[in-house]
């Protein structure tokens, strides 16, 4: 696989929501990005309060932009606060370093997009997220 089509995003969307489901985590918002940054499939479930989308796209979009998961953007942060935040502004705000974020690769270790959730701890966020890659048979990056 050499992108992160549409059919497979959705795969993964569902497997998201319904990890979050299982564990009973609050609502989540799933957004799939392309390497480029492109939305390729975004679900916000009911009663995700209204900036979901915004956090989960900088989770994701952060990823692709520094190449790393957004708990390792996380850690930068804590150790080079200056950096990320110059970093956020360059991307135009679209990078929330807080766990969620994750890459997503395909067996080879090629680069076919990330995944941003949010609407529980970070932690349960991230958990979602490799959940709903792992289920679409493809390879999360967290770190």
């Amino acid at each position: 696989m050499s992108q992160l089509d549409l059919e497979t995003a959705r795969t993964l969307v569902a497997a998201a929501r319904a990890h979050g489901r299982e564990q009973g985590f609050k609502p989540l918002t799933v957004v799939v990005l392309d390497p480029g940054g492109h939305v390729v499939a975004v679900e916000r479930e009911d009663g995700a309060s209204i900036g979901r989308f915004a956090i989960g796209h900088g989770k994701a979009h952060g990823a692709l932009a520094l190449g790393m998961g957004s708990r390792s953007i996380m850690g930068r942060a804590e150790q080079q606060a200056y950096f990320v935040a110059a970093v956020t502004h360059a991307v135009g705000g679209a990078l929330v370093p807080v766990p969620g974020g994750v890459l997503v690769r395909d067996a080879h270790g090629a680069l076919l997009g990330a995944v941003g959730v949010t609407g529980d701890t970070s932690d349960n966020d991230e958990a979602a997220a490799v959940a709903g890659i792992e289920a679409a048979g493809l390879v999360a990056q967290v770190d």
